[in-house]
């Protein structure tokens, strides 16, 4: 077999359960709970009560077995929970990718957003069941649950990519999502 056609992993079927939100077989699952999202909320104060109170799961991932490797494009549902910190909606803790690449993003469940930056534009799409969101190279990304139900969504993306979270603590998303009395609205990330 020549060397560029040897993976780490061999051909293998996936079975993806929308109506579930799972993946078989499953790889790794993360879970990120309020402790975790330390500076992403604007009130400071309503995270940390949060944080050293109840302490709850935000969201998590369930990944597939395909290795986050170059070459390779693995697969994760993501489930954000309900709620809101401050007012701001539960978001994930976003990232832009060192190895600028571009990603994909399928609504499964409940009502979401993307929220994009670019370090200088903000995008947002709004993320429902049989949406695709593309990310572009090089534009950070978040997603945000805008429901009152958990909102879960599909991520294919290259392995060789990586994830920089720390360029979203430093620089910020543009905006925040705010809840409101008729929904949600953006307004700037400084506020």
């Amino acid at each position: 077999m020549p060397e560029f056609a040897a993976q780490p992993v061999p051909p293998m079927r996936i079975a993806f359960d929308a109506a579930a939100a799972t993946l078989s077989p499953e790889g790794p699952t993360l879970t990120r709970r309020m402790s975790d999202l330390e500076g992403l909320f604007a009130d400071h104060d309503a995270w940390r009560d949060a944080a050293e109170g109840e302490n709850p799961v935000v969201y998590s991932v369930v990944s597939s077995p395909v290795p986050e490797e170059d070459r390779e494009l693995p697969q994760s549902i993501t489930t954000i929970q309900p709620g809101t910190t401050g007012g701001e909606f539960w978001m994930t803790k976003g990232h832009q990718h060192p190895n600028h690449q571009g990603e994909i993003y399928l609504g499964l469940h409940g009502a979401g957003g993307l929220l994009m930056f670019d370090g200088e534009r903000t995008e947002w799409i709004d993320m429902a069941p049989g949406v695709i969101g593309y990310i572009p190279p090089g534009w950070a990304h978040r997603s945000v649950n805008v429901g009152d139900e958990p909102y879960s969504f599909l991520a294919v993306y290259p392995g060789g990519a990586g994830h920089d979270y720390g360029w979203v603590l430093e620089h910020g998303m543009g905006h925040r999502v705010i809840a409101g009395d008729s929904g949600f609205s953006l307004t700037d990330y400084t506020r």
